[in-house]
């Protein structure tokens, strides 16, 4: 009997199925799950409680969201820097059960000033604790990150839907008590989550050099192949002080700023389509949530299987190609769902959200490959901080610009569209291979952290990330 060969390039059903990072990240993938049911319970009661529990104006909310989200913008670059110098499942504990507190405390009054602050203390942790499970990924899941990446963000639409579920069928009651339970249901799941996190062991980080007792100081302490350490001894490895700085890293720092736009999907889909279903198509207004539906139902089936065209830098960068052709049909094709009756515009919005969708899934791959490709390994943290500004920027940025498109009219879109399509081509510019030969960021950890100052740097990101896959056979 003739042996069957396997295709090349193709990945066994069973290793398909594995999720990456070992029990750890495992459970982390739970941790992600649970705070999303919890994060969806709350998310859609939240303006609702302080409408009818707290009885603030529309004025007062509006004040104490953008307090809330201006505080946040500080949230990831504190995260990465403090994840360089300290156990990252310690802070992610930290981050989650003040995230509890602050929430509980919105419980005690019903006074404008004491509801702004406690919203506006909990959204610092809630910014931050973004970019600790990030990093806990990219360190956990090493060269299969990507791949860890997609089924998280598969797990956390399931979470997003489970939530808002549960807070719809809560919410046909209306009453205090109902929107009270919203909240402790929240405050709940982030104990759950601390208690759960405490449980992972922390991932090496090429940051520190892990030094066990007794053991040689420019020896691995790690075995190789391993993703994860026991409790060690984290010392500063001798270069910690000459870390580089991401602040004067100017390449980073542009690469950051394009990363604000290219998150405009989301308030596209968010703020955007429910706008302009409304105020300016023939669609029905039932359509607004099909959107989100929709939304949601391609990301957990597309996710995972669109992660393979992401795992290296260099195919990161080339995603960014049909990432623009993405948002220009996007823009398009809702100019075009004003020109004809109900139908057509159904029709219209619907090619909108998906090809919105595509964008947000392809951005997504992209866009955390190459921030991490891009980090220095030994100040991987302080890198990923700066780039969670991105994010948090897009959600001050985002609403208004969307906004403003509504307000100008169907022409609006294609050029908001064709902008989008210049910034993925001006970021493809920016993360090309500029040629520079370092050491892998792999290899650089397991040398005990002593690498040249520009070792992991942007030059070998395409060789870093491909000296992954080498070790993986995928």
């Amino acid at each position: 009997m003739k042996p069957v060969k396997r295709e090349a390039g193709r990945t066994p059903l069973t290793r398909r199925l594995v999720v990456p990072g070992g029990r750890d990240g495992r459970r982390m993938l739970v941790v992600a799950v649970i705070d999303k049911i919890g994060t969806g319970l709350w998310a859609g009661a939240s303006t609702l409680y302080f409408i009818y529990v707290a009885h603030l104006s529309v004025g007062q909310i509006g004040t104490l969201l953008g307090v809330s989200g201006v505080l946040g913008i500080a949230g990831p670059p504190l995260a990465g820097r403090l994840a360089d110098r300290f156990p990252v499942t310690r802070l992610l504990v930290v981050a989650q059960l003040v995230r509890g507190v602050a929430l509980l405390a919105l419980l005690t009054t019903h006074a404008f000033l004491p509801l702004m602050l406690y919203s506006a203390l909990g959204a610092l942790p809630d910014r931050a604790s973004g970019v600790l499970t990030k990093l806990f990924a990219a360190r956990v899941a090493g060269p299969h990150r990507i791949r860890y990446q997609a089924i998280q963000r598969t797990a956390v639409n399931i979470g997003w839907a489970v939530g808002g579920s549960g807070a719809a069928a809560v919410l046909t009651v209306g009453t205090t008590a109902a929107y009270q339970t919203l909240l402790l249901a929240n405050v709940a799941s982030y104990a759950v989550i601390a208690v759960l996190t405490l449980r992972c062991a922390e991932p090496r980080s090429p940051g520190r050099v892990v030094a066990a007792q007794g053991a040689p100081a420019d020896g691995p302490t790690v075995p190789e192949g391993t993703t994860s350490a026991p409790p060690p001894d984290l010392t500063e490895s001798p270069d910690s002080a000459k870390r580089p700085n991401p602040w004067r890293d100017r390449r980073y720092l542009a690469f950051t700023g394009t990363e604000v736009w290219l998150f405009l999907d989301d308030s596209v889909l968010q703020v955007g389509f429910p706008l302009w279903i409304v105020h300016a198509t023939t669609a029905p207004v039932g359509l607004a949530p099909l959107v989100l539906v929709v939304n949601s139902l391609l990301v957990v089936a597309l996710q995972v299987p669109l992660s393979r065209f992401a795992d290296t830098s260099s195919a990161a960068r080339r995603l960014l190609l049909p990432l623009s052709a993405a948002f220009l049909t996007g823009g398009t094709a809702l100019a075009a769902s004003t020109l004809g009756g109900p139908w057509f515009a159904t029709t219209a919005v619907l090619v909108a959200a998906i090809a919105f969708t595509l964008a947000e899934i392809l951005h997504s791959l992209s866009s955390w490959e190459l921030s991490i490709a891009l980090a220095p390994g030994d100040a991987q943290g302080a890198y990923l901080g700066v780039h969670g500004l991105a994010q948090s920027a897009q959600r001050s940025l985002g609403p208004v610009v969307v906004g403003a498109a509504v307000g100008a009219g169907p022409l609006a879109w294609p050029v908001l569209g064709a902008s989008l399509v210049a910034t993925c081509l001006l970021q493809h510019r920016l993360v090309r291979p500029s040629g520079a030969k370092a050491a892998p960021v792999v290899k650089a950890a397991r040398d005990g952290g002593r690498r040249k100052p520009e070792a992991g740097r942007t030059g070998d990101a395409d060789r870093t990330a491909d000296a992954g896959r080498t070790a993986d056979g995928t």
